[in-house]
């Protein structure tokens, strides 16, 4: 039995905005509530992670995240709608790519 592997990116101007790794660090945001949490529940430096976090919404049309500043009660990191609507929308398009290769390599009958 064979498989086609393949990962997809989108590219903007300014080169990757979105890839697996960005949406690992926005589904990690998403469970843990907070940037540095997250970052070290994927074994990733705070610094890695907020770079691709930053560098995500400087490319976005809108904020994917909103950080809330520490105190008495903590501090954290929300995912926003529009973020919450680019993980799904990026998660649709891979699954869709995954589909339409398995597909073309059922057909070729190997």
């Amino acid at each position: 039995m064979y498989h086609i592997k393949s990962r997809i990116w989108i590219e903007g101007e300014e080169g990757v905005f979105l890839g697996e790794g960005r949406i690992k660090v926005l589904k990690a945001i998403m469970v843990e509530g907070s940037l540095s949490k997250a970052a070290k529940s994927l074994g990733m430096s705070y610094k890695k992670a907020w770079n691709l976090v930053d560098s995500i919404n400087k490319n976005a049309s809108a904020p994917v995240i909103i950080t809330n500043t520490g105190g008495s009660g903590g501090g954290g990191t929300e995912i926003t709608a529009y973020g919450v609507k680019m993980i799904t929308a990026f998660e649709n398009i891979n699954k869709n790519c995954w589909d339409f290769l398995d597909q073309q390599l059922k057909e070729l009958k190997l």
